[in-house]
């Protein structure tokens, strides 16, 4: 379990949780959008590594992870970039089992957790892994320091989801809507439900899925989220600079700009609910 997860929602404030892709649509570009959204406030950076088969993703991110492979992203320049990265917050690898499993010499995820640690990932967002089958990449990561954070959606419930908040550490993903990843226009009305549902576990809960705006993630927090998660609406502001061939600054200009509204959203929602809290 990482300290630097823990010291982030230990701080008192609401944590905004950034994602981009890593490589998106270039190495270079990419380093440099990775370090915009931090200087915007991310309080944590979960950072894509690209697979073939996104099953969990919207097509916003699918495209992004398309413009990654195709710019020659690989676990390996994944950890290179990584490394290369100048910032000062939790990063957290989100990908899919098979690039953990078939990594290094040998079948199992110890190899890649190993390398994922020295590289500098605080944690690990698997969507395709089943809480029944977490067990080896639980005991790595607990080898090696790292959490393991698990999507819960809106139908999740039961054994099945005793058994996520068992293996879970650092935050619990909450899904706010049912589907795939993508900017929505609306807040979901699953979101107070799905965070009732988990209120008797005590690790913090990040809401993601969803939130495009500031208003949005004062919403989410203003009913509880500890954190809020944001993708698609950042991904679109990459997609946008590839498609106008932008220059790269202007971009993460852009970039800094949207995830600061995200954050002070985060942080009213916060003020909001402490007022609600004293009335």
């Amino acid at each position: 379990m990482s300290d630097a997860v823990d010291a982030v929602f230990e701080s008192g404030e609401p944590a905004f949780i950034p994602y981009l892709v890593a490589g998106d649509p270039d190495y270079e570009a990419s380093i440099e959008y990775v370090e915009a959204i931090e200087r915007g406030g991310a309080d944590v950076i979960e950072l894509g590594l690209p697979f073939s088969e996104p099953i969990a993703e919207g097509s916003t991110i699918q495209d992004a992870i398309v413009r990654s492979l195709e710019a020659g992203m690989t676990p390996e320049q994944y950890f290179d970039f990584v490394e290369d990265l100048d910032v000062d917050v939790p990063l957290v690898c989100m990908t899919y089992y098979n690039l953990i499993y078939q990594y290094g010499p040998d079948q199992g995820p110890r190899a890649f957790v190993e390398r994922a640690a020295a590289a500098g990932i605080a944690g690990l967002v698997v969507p395709d892994l089943p809480a029944e089958e977490a067990d080896p990449l639980r005991a790595a990561c607990d080898e090696f320091g790292l959490d393991l954070i698990f999507i819960v959606a809106p139908t999740t419930k039961g054994e099945r989801l005793e058994r996520m908040m068992e293996h879970v550490s650092g935050y619990v993903y909450v899904q706010a809507r049912l589907g795939t990843t993508g900017a929505r226009d609306d807040v979901s009305d699953q979101t107070d439900e799905s965070l009732a549902r988990l209120a008797e576990w005590s690790v913090p809960k990040a809401v993601g899925f969803g939130i495009k705006t500031g208003d949005h993630a004062e919403r989410i927090v203003s009913a509880g989220a500890d954190g809020i998660i944001v993708g698609s609406a950042l991904v679109d502001i990459v997609a946008d600079g590839a498609d106008s061939d932008d220059p790269t600054e202007a971009v993460a200009d852009r970039l800094e700009a949207k995830a600061r509204e995200l954050k002070d959203g985060a942080l009213a929602g916060a003020g909001l609910a402490a007022a609600e809290s004293v009335e």
